[in-house]
């Protein structure tokens, strides 16, 4: 299976890079993970509403150019479904049985989303009503992905 993180800006964080390359280096075993990168827009204080949907356009449509034909897509949006561990696994494991061979999951840059690319994913996920960090939720995400793998491979992994 291959696994692409599309994801809007770089982490720059040394601590938040050690932990995206400890699990990307773990998830090595059981996929093909790939990480692409988007440039951010630089968001104005104060910015307007019509603004930041003109940011988050821009950043949407590079993120579009990415998105492959052949791969069911997964948003990670707060208005996105809600699941356990296990039932992120179990969905990971039936797309595998249904025969898709890749998986894109897509976060945003500081704004969100565009609506376009809401539009273009399969599924919408979320971790929490919370926001968070684009830069930590990509650590969370590979964190997830690899407990996934462990719970399809029946492995132990902590609770």
């Amino acid at each position: 299976m291959k696994i692409s993180i599309l994801c809007v800006g770089k982490i720059k964080e040394k601590f938040f890079r050690m932990a995206i390359d400890e699990y990307a280096k773990r998830l090595g075993r059981y996929c093909k993970l790939e990480i692409i990168e988007v440039a951010d827009e630089k968001t104005p204080d104060n910015a307007s509403d019509h603004k930041v949907e003109l940011i988050k356009e821009k950043e949407g449509e590079r993120l579009l150019k990415n998105i492959s034909r052949d791969a069911f897509v997964i948003a990670l949006a707060i208005d996105g479904k809600q699941l356990s561990s296990e039932e992120l696994a179990s969905k990971i494991e039936s797309l595998g049985i249904q025969g898709t061979s890749h998986i894109q999951l897509i976060i945003g840059g500081s704004l969100g989303l565009a609506d376009r690319v809401l539009k273009e994913a399969d599924m919408r996920l979320s971790f929490s009503k919370m926001t968070f960090p684009h830069q930590l939720m990509r650590v969370v995400l590979l964190e997830q992905i690899y407990r996934s793998y462990r719970i399809i491979q029946n492995e132990p992994y902590h609770k």
